[in-house]
């Protein structure tokens, strides 16, 4: 079985980039792709104020070291010539997914494991697009991974057991706890209990019954969690939210959708990511 030490991560949003730092930061080279060299601009800001994070939250480890193990492309060939490991992170499209594991398929070595970090699309949704679905599984990890640091690990009933294993073992090496999922479930265990939770608080605010400051409030206070749905809508980034929204049958959810474009996608208005959401940050 393919022993991990060269991994790429195609996606450098929110959470792509987290997933790359925190193997790069474990001592693992890391390649991060993306569609284009200005994206790729940007996402090296966002590197760099990660590593200002670990070097104030983190311990035992290098921030800048880390930085150091990263190195960029847009050549998705590239990208996965040496990769034992491509864990992807693309934006929650089902066609768009489906359309880069076709082409990650006739690109990558054949011992490579692929693993989505999808959040709410089955991997077996996906299996059949990758070429090598005994070497395919999800792997998703929470947003602020180095606080959060569980990683789900969910196969197909085609995942070989041993791809599975080896996964769970990387999980461990890059400083997560693997949750081991027994069988395929949309949400897996953290986003079956998360997504609820955001879809009642759209609902409330859709229908005009509380403000997100107000909603946010008293499930801080009848709860003592420490951020309510729209901050962590926030965090998770308001695109996201909307492209789950948005693949939705569910008219609630539908209108959701069109409150996230009209009042915050349209305005530049993505989240902590971009210093404003449904709140303001500096």
């Amino acid at each position: 079985m393919t022993t991990i030490n060269r991994v790429t991560v195609l996606g450098t949003g929110v959470l792509g980039s987290q997933i790359a730092f925190q193997t790069a930061y474990f001592g693992l080279e890391v390649t991060a792709y993306d569609i284009s060299d200005e994206v790729l601009e940007s996402a090296k800001a966002r590197f760099t104020g990660l590593a200002g994070r670990y070097a104030r939250e983190m311990t035992g480890g290098d921030a800048d070291a880390a930085l150091a193990r990263i190195t960029y492309t847009s050549d998705l060939a590239a990208a996965v010539a040496d990769a034992d490991l491509v864990i992807e992170a693309a934006p929650e499209r089902l066609e768009l997914k489906r359309d880069l594991y076709t082409q990650l398929g006739a690109v990558a070595p054949e011992r490579t494991i692929f693993a989505t970090n999808s959040s709410t699309l089955l991997p077996s949704a996906l299996a059949g697009f990758t070429g090598r679905p005994d070497k395919f599984l999800a792997l998703h990890f929470a947003n602020e991974i180095w606080l959060h640091n569980t990683a789900e690990v969910m196969g197909t009933p085609q995942t070989d057991p041993a791809v599975f294993r080896t996964v769970a073992d990387f999980a461990t090496k890059i400083g997560m706890e693997p949750i081991e999922i027994k069988k395929e479930k949309a949400g897996y265990v953290l986003n079956s209990l998360l997504v609820p939770l955001l879809d009642a608080a759209g609902d409330l605010l859709v229908d005009g019954i509380a403000e997100p400051e107000m909603i946010d409030k008293t499930w801080r206070i009848g709860t003592g969690a420490p951020a309510g749905p729209f901050q962590i809508f926030d965090v998770v980034g308001l695109t996201t939210a909307y492209n789950i929204a948005a693949a939705s049958d569910d008219p609630k959810r539908q209108a959701f959708a069109a409150h996230l474009k009209e009042n915050f996608l349209d305005k530049g208005k993505l989240g902590v990511a971009t210093g404003e959401g449904f709140y303001k940050y500096s």
